[in-house]
């Protein structure tokens, strides 16, 4: 077994990209490996997830419970002889000044080893004392080992490794060079996500040769080696309406195609738990819905596809029929934006489902950006109230605007934005849609909780 952390100093120095090289190449060469990322993300995920052939899993310190950390870690690793662990930002990176909910951190937290990628771009003898910064800093985790990334050249190469070696014990384990394969496209919410590029497969394969070449692969696998310790974790009780809900099976239908693809993977396999049979609906492509007892339809980027959502008028009428007859629908995010009477975006405008009475209109700056909490209201319509905050994230360039002031809402906004700066979860009949992206993790049952409505509204 064998567990490594890739950090960095700073956020764009390169670490996703080396990650997913490293995920691919070394799943090519037969090893059974486990993503994971820090934080709450769903596109880095999206492009770790087809680079190693497994679902990347999320740890986050401020939705879920360090416990509850350690268990997903330690079940998931399990079923794997190399895990790695993307980190986001830079290694001393978090919200509180005294690092708890930071990268070095959860590695300390975890137990993993910590290899640092370190953007090399303009700096020579500079990274020596940088490197020993980081070994002797507050809550230092155990780093491991270097790969050195934006290499200009050879020569280049041969005075950094030489100033690693001479001024430190850290093993240098990769040069990358520079390389414009190396980028993959970004806008607005990050890395394009792969369930949108057709082409996401040969880019993988692309970068996972490069960092074939250039990183010891053998010696990277062998910087983790160690047996994982969690024995004295104890399992995490699922929701208490967990044993009510799998008594009935349901059949949901889940939005998975280019415009839609922002999930959880360890959500998704919680619903499955709790007696969901899973559908995957194209938005873009399919006509009809299936024969479901409920939809989820979750974040992406429905901005970019808008016109083609809008051109499957068929599709669009089904679901707002759906919703009309009070079947059971769940909207995070872009699910929302669909359900919305129109979106518009680069001055264009497009129909959508016109369920929700308000229309989504992009802006250039975010509107509502990181973590958030919340209060439920007593519109709630989920069975089981949570009595305490809900922490859940948000990162939106969209407003919902030209809501009428009497609409219901199922939470009140203690931290963030949502949908108007007080108020998120739209209730309309069996319809819940909010911009906060939720997680089924802590005290937030979510999942639990919506397959459980979906057997009341059944019986």
């Amino acid at each position: 077994m064998s567990q490594l952390y890739i950090s960095a100093a700073h956020k764009s120095s390169g670490k996703t990209t080396v990650t997913l090289g490293l995920c691919a190449a070394l799943a090519k060469k037969g090893h059974q490996v486990q993503a994971f990322k820090k934080g709450p993300d769903y596109i880095d995920p999206l492009w770790l997830s087809q680079a190693s052939g497994r679902p990347c899993y999320n740890l986050d310190f401020y939705t879920t419970p360090a416990l509850q950390i350690q268990q997903l870690y330690r079940n998931k690793s399990q079923q794997a002889d190399i895990s790695i662990i993307e980190g986001n930002k830079g290694l001393y990176d978090g919200m509180d000044l005294y690092g708890s909910d930071s990268n070095a951190a959860l590695a300390n937290h975890l137990q993993v080893p910590v290899v640092l990628v370190i953007n090399t771009q303009g700096i020579t003898r500079g990274v020596a004392p940088l490197l020993k910064g980081y070994l002797a800093f507050d809550g230092a985790p155990q780093i491991a080992g270097v790969i050195l990334n934006n290499i200009a050249g050879q020569r280049h190469e041969s005075k950094l490794v030489s100033v690693v070696e001479e001024y430190t014990d850290i093993p240098v384990v990769g040069c990358v060079r520079r390389n414009a394969e190396l980028v993959i496209d970004e806008r607005h919410l990050g890395l394009i996500p792969s369930n949108e590029k057709s082409e996401s497969q040969s880019i993988i394969d692309n970068i996972a040769s490069i960092i074939e070449q250039q990183v010891d692969l053998d010696s990277f696998v062998s910087l983790g080696s160690q047996a994982l310790n969690f024995d004295n974790i104890d399992e995490v009780s699922p929701g208490e309406l967990l044993v009510a809900a799998v008594d009935t099976r349901v059949k949901v239908g889940v939005f998975q195609d280019a415009a839609f693809g922002f999930y959880y993977a360890d959500d998704l396999e919680t619903l499955k738990s709790c007696g969901a049979e899973l559908f995957a609906i194209d938005a873009l492509h399919d006509r009809t819905l299936p024969d479901v007892d409920a939809l989820f339809i979750g974040g992406g980027f429905p901005e970019t596809h808008m016109q083609a959502l809008s051109a499957n008028e068929m599709l669009m009428r089904q679901v707002a029929d759906f919703i009309e007859n009070y079947g059971v629908v769940y909207a995070e995010c872009g699910g929302l934006m669909y359900l919305s009477e129109s979106l518009t975006w680069k001055d264009k405008e497009c129909r959508m489902c016109g369920v929700i009475p308000g229309k989504t209109v992009m802006h250039e700056k975010p509107q509502g950006r990181g973590y958030i909490r919340l209060t439920e209201t007593g519109t709630m319509p989920w069975p089981g109230s949570e009595s305490e905050e809900l922490a859940a994230h948000e990162f939106h360039y969209s407003s919902l605007e030209g809501m009428p002031e009497n609409c219901d809402y199922a939470y009140k906004v203690v931290r963030g934005h949502g949908i108007d700066g007080h108020n998120d979860g739209y209730v309309y009949k069996n319809l819940l849609a909010n911009y906060a992206h939720m997680r089924n993790v802590g005290n937030n049952h979510w999942a639990e909780r919506f397959i459980a409505h979906i057997v009341k509204s059944k019986k």
